[in-house]
């Protein structure tokens, strides 16, 4: 695996845990809408190129504001780890271009 698969997985993680808080978002906002459809974001593994695909559905009726504060703080958490994982790409490279330097 190569620093930039790890940094494109990582991209491709973030960009997920976005879709999963637009999505709560919606749900929040329209919480109140009558006949409104909660919004799920379902996320699958992907091979090439390797990361992360989400897929948006209308789930049944109604919103269930404690299940979206779990959903909130569960996007959260995913969104951190892969921040992480692409600082650790990033810093990899730095140590690679200082080595390369000398």
């Amino acid at each position: 695996m190569s620093i930039a698969s790890i940094t494109g997985i990582a991209l491709s993680g973030i960009n997920a845990q976005t879709n999963r808080l637009a999505a709560v978002a919606d749900n929040i906002a329209n919480a109140d809408t009558p006949d409104y459809r909660r919004q799920t974001v379902s996320l699958a593994s992907t091979s090439d190129p390797a990361g992360v695909e989400t897929t948006v559905t209308s789930g049944p009726e109604g919103v269930d504001l404690a299940t979206e504060m779990l959903e909130l703080t569960e996007a959260e958490l995913g969104y951190k780890a892969n921040a992480a994982m692409f600082e650790a790409g990033a810093d990899l490279w730095d140590v690679l271009a200082t080595i390369k330097r000398d």
